[in-house]
């Protein structure tokens, strides 16, 4: 899970050039002055760049906070992963 939050903290610091440190697991919308909705749209395109991945309406609307953000990659990968199995 840290690994995760890394690269999380690393997509934060390219949208909203903030400190990557001062995202945490419990860092909510309200905590980051930039992330409006229009800021949700630049973090979803930092995050599809840094884990290399597309995400869903729906799964850009369950995004409401860091512990979310981090839920839906890791079952994106986890779907990713799989699918590279079969």
């Amino acid at each position: 899970m840290q690994e995760l939050l890394t690269k999380v903290q690393t997509a934060f610091q390219s949208a909203f050039s903030i400190d990557p440190q001062s995202i945490t697991i419990d860092t909510q919308p309200e905590d980051v002055s930039a992330w409006d909705s229009m800021g949700h749209v630049t973090l979803a395109s930092s995050l599809e760049r840094e884990f290399g991945l597309t995400f869903d309406v729906d799964e850009l609307m369950e995004m409401e906070n860091v512990r979310e953000i981090c839920r839906v990659v890791e079952r994106k990968l986890e779907k990713v992963a799989g699918a590279r199995v079969q």
